[in-house]
């Protein structure tokens, strides 16, 4: 590989890189979790949370007064919040004053994610370690489809949770003198495999680690770039619900590209 093509690689991921951490410097992010707190059939006041919350017939209540100052849908609680999020989405906003206190539902369950721009582990990011880039990480693969997309269902990092992604199709690539098969979640035209490796729970995050694939050729040839394996929420704060990586998605090689785990892991 030319020096000019070495450095386009070089220019290429570290925007990519500098992407995600100002990502992830969001004064709203992930990096932002303080709590997760579990909500239950029983009215309870939540640590450091104004107001009282509870689940009835799948729906959040909150009673709060004025001088709590929550607000939902821009208008403040005073009284009674009936709010219903949806299964596995992004979470619905109440606000108080600088704090998000992101209301979730996961596995049928309930809780209330705060999220503070004032958050110790955001204050504190200084980046994400990573594996040096390396031109020998960009792997070819062929995407072979199914008939009509399979649901797959994955643990999570939160015992008891459970997560519902919908295949499209299976990657076949070589690593050395290993060939490897994944399955691949999204659309053909965005996909996106989770994966572990020898290197999980060593330098890389042990649950999972996401790899967004080029959209096939006409021929099923894909691109898998592991100097992009990035991680997941969970890797920075245990306030997340991620899924870990499926069982046929687990290789047996070490994949020494790609994020590494932001608690242990250095540049290497």
């Amino acid at each position: 590989m030319t020096t000019s093509i070495t450095s386009v690689f070089e220019t290429e991921w570290a925007r990519w890189r500098h992407a995600r951490e100002d990502q992830l410097r969001d004064p709203l992010g992930f990096l932002s979790l303080t709590a997760l707190h579990w909500l239950t059939d029983r009215p309870e006041r939540l640590p450091d949370v104004p107001g009282t919350w509870w689940v009835t017939d799948d729906k959040v209540f909150i009673t709060a007064q004025p001088a709590d100052r929550l607000e939902y849908d821009g208008l403040g609680i005073a009284g009674v919040q009936i709010i219903t999020p949806a299964e596995g989405a992004p979470g619905l906003q109440v606000r108080q004053e600088n704090r998000v206190l992101e209301v979730i539902r996961r596995t049928g369950r309930y809780a209330v994610r705060v999220h503070d721009p004032a958050a110790p582990g955001l204050l504190s990011f200084d980046g994400i370690p990573a594996y040096t880039p390396d031109p020998r990480w960009i792997v070819h693969g062929r995407f072979t489809p199914f008939d009509e997309p399979r649901p797959v269902t994955t643990g999570a990092v939160v015992d008891g949770l459970e997560h519902h992604h919908s295949a499209s199709g299976t990657i076949e690539f070589r690593i050395g003198e290993v060939t490897e098969r994944v399955v691949a979640f999204g659309d053909p035209d965005n996909l996106r495999v989770l994966f572990t490796d020898a290197t999980s729970g060593v330098t890389t995050y042990p649950a999972a680690r996401s790899l967004g694939v080029s959209a096939p050729d006409a021929d099923g040839t894909v691109v898998l770039d592991f100097n992009r394996a990035a991680n997941l929420p969970c890797a920075f704060t245990d306030f997340a619900t991620c899924p870990v990586a499926p069982a046929q998605n687990r290789l047996r090689v070490a994949i020494e590209a790609g994020e590494q785990d932001p608690r242990q892991g250095r540049s290497a």
